[in-house]
């Protein structure tokens, strides 16, 4: 079983490539917060666990991460850009 961790920062429109953000600044959105991923992960059609109290290495503030499970037939990229699309229609 494959979990695969997406940290907020990874989706940030504010965070650089240095800080994180692994989608292009097309796909990224400003300040995406847990529960969204959460609700996109969902969306794409895999189980999404949420860690509140977790930090992600380069930031000092706590936002958490949400755990992919059973994400198989996904790779990590793939699955950043499809979460990151589905928060951007979230909020629209």
């Amino acid at each position: 079983m494959v979990e695969n961790v997406i940290w907020p920062a990874a989706l940030d429109a504010n965070c650089s490539r240095a800080e994180g953000r692994r989608v292009s600044l097309d796909l990224a959105v400003a300040d995406p917060t847990v529960e969204e991923i959460a609700k996109a992960v969902q969306q794409v059609g895999y189980d999404a666990v949420v860690e509140r109290e977790k930090r992600y290495p380069r930031e000092f503030e706590t936002r958490g991460r949400v755990i992919v499970q059973n994400a198989d037939d996904a790779g990590k990229s793939d699955l950043l850009q499809a979460v990151a699309a589905y928060v951007g229609a979230l909020r629209t």
